[in-house]
């Protein structure tokens, strides 16, 4: 039982090694590399890219897959804009507008997806290009904020004399907290997992199989509007670009940090290592300042392959053993 449960999580383990072995390498390089502001920093600097991860994850350990969730940042923080700024809506209203909208527009395409038996990447393409469409319908150029800042300034938490963790950063770990006992402690999370391992074994246990998938589609829906309003707060402003590409690298969070693409098997916790390791290679490229800001995506890219393949050496290895 003892190695079938390190089998399970030599994902999340290679992960973790990644990370502390990248953080101790750069540390040693660069002096303050371990000061507590380098790693607010990591927090605040990569909160959208956080929020939206969690919401992936839940949808990957569903064996499903999300392509709008770029999109929907974008087309969250112009509409924002728009009710603040243009409309003159007050913040305690609009906020909860938005986020009600990526939550029906999340559930809306896990309901298509489940009941008619579409491919999620369709489905979520599709969901993708109405999206940023909608985004650029509204307005084509981003549009200045500046009714956040209190709001802002309210949820920082004070960590010294000269050093507070920013709102942005404070509510990507709120989330991850609720998001945790989410997948571990309720009987939600046990379904996705149960879904994500064998949906026709779910379906013949009695799951609900059709609510929990919708739900799991609206949580990414709503993880991605709350990531374009944290993104109005990180940039006083909003705008249609915002997310572009931006689907792509919390998969690849995701992956990286562990959870199986088949659905499944994967951690939250994993995520944020996924998250920390890419803030952590930004991190050591602006550090080192003469390098170019694209080894990003290059290094990235070679990790993700190397997850994917050890994914694929699990599977391979339990599909022998199945057999």
């Amino acid at each position: 039982m003892n190695l079938r449960l390190l089998k399970r999580n030599i994902p999340f383990l290679a992960t973790l090694t990644v990370c502390v072995l990248l953080y101790a390498i750069a540390g040693i390089r660069y002096e303050s590399f371990f000061s507590a502001r380098v790693f607010v920093n990591f927090l605040s600097d990569n909160a959208v890219l956080g929020i939206a991860a969690i919401g992936l994850t839940f949808v990957i350990l569903s064996g499903g897959i999300d392509l709008s969730v770029g999109s929907v940042i974008g087309f969250i923080s112009i509409t924002t804009a728009l009710l603040v700024e243009t409309r003159g809506v007050p913040p305690v209203l609009a906020l909860p507008t938005v986020l009600a909208i990526g939550t029906l527009f999340g559930a809306g395409m896990g309901t298509l997806i489940h009941f008619y038996a579409l491919p999620p990447f369709l489905v979520t393409l599709a969901g993708m290009f109405l999206a940023r469409g909608a985004g650029f319908m509204l307005k084509l150029e981003s549009m200045p904020i500046t009714k956040f800042s209190g709001i802002v300034d309210a949820m920082a938490i004070p960590l010294g004399s000269r050093l507070e963790l920013p709102g942005t950063a404070s509510m990507f770990l709120v989330l991850l907290l609720i998001a945790l006992a989410v997948a571990h402690f309720t009987r939600f999370g046990r379904n996705v997992y149960a879904i994500g391992g064998n949906e026709p074994s779910a379906i013949l246990m009695g799951l609900p199989v059709a609510s929990t998938k919708v739900l799991v589609y609206a949580l990414s829906g709503f993880c991605s509007a709350l990531a374009g309003v944290v993104y109005t707060f990180y940039t006083s402003s909003g705008n249609p670009t915002a997310g572009t590409g931006l689907e792509l690298e919390a998969i690849a969070a995701v992956v990286i940090g562990g959870t199986l693409l088949s659905g499944g098997v994967g951690f939250l916790a994993g995520t944020l290592v996924g998250v920390l390791i890419f803030a952590m290679i930004q991190t050591i490229i602006t550090f080192q300042g003469n390098i170019n800001s694209w080894w990003t995506k290059i290094i990235i890219g070679l990790l993700l392959l190397v997850f994917i393949l050890l994914q694929k050496l699990i599977q391979s290895k339990k599909l022998r053993t199945h057999s």
